[in-house]
């Protein structure tokens, strides 16, 4: 196939010819920026107090499957539920595993995943009768009330404590809301 030149008359090309004559190269900077320009996301803020109590979540504490139906309720507590992902916190600081959980929920329920396992340990065991008032399981306590964050909480319906050889008291059971 031979390149064919468009039938244009002699007129048209007159005036395109001198609308060329005005456009002008635009100044480039001589070299490029040091460091990439990087634009945070923009997200909206929403103010949880102004939310009508209609529509706010409320808080799931740890074996409160009451957003699912009686069948799936028994499904979950069986955890008959097929795992698709599994999270281990098992030596991750507090900042690491919060970052850790929110990606991971999220991502899990972008994936269309119904069930997830996070893995919080149990905590150290200390047998020192002095010490009975310090913090055991920092990850096992804080890791619900995450799961209960205004980001995470639409995406969850419940959770629970699996049965021991899913981890037992030491991990979470999660029953993802459907992407719609």
């Amino acid at each position: 196939m031979k390149n064919r030149q468009p039938d244009i008359s002699d007129e048209d090309l007159s005036l395109w010819n001198n609308e060329l004559k005005t456009v002008q190269k635009t100044k480039q900077p001589e070299e490029p920026p040091s460091a990439p320009l990087y634009i945070n996301e923009i997200t909206p803020t929403i103010k949880y107090q102004n939310i009508p109590n209609i529509y706010r979540l409320n808080y799931l504490r740890t074996g409160d499957l009451s957003a699912l139906d009686g069948q799936s309720a028994k499904r979950a507590k069986q955890c008959e539920y097929k795992v698709e992902g599994v999270l281990d916190l098992h030596g991750k600081t507090e900042s690491i595993a919060y970052e850790e959980v929110f990606n991971f929920i999220k991502q899990s329920y972008l994936q269309n995943k119904r069930c997830v396992l996070i893995i919080t340990g149990k905590g150290l065991s200390q047998n020192d009768d002095e010490d009975i008032f310090s913090q055991k399981g920092k990850l096992k306590e804080r890791t619900p009330v995450w799961l209960n964050s205004e980001q995470l909480r639409p995406l969850i319906l419940g959770f629970i404590h699996p049965l021991e050889r899913l981890g037992g008291s030491g991990a979470l059971y999660i029953i993802l809301r459907k992407k719609r």
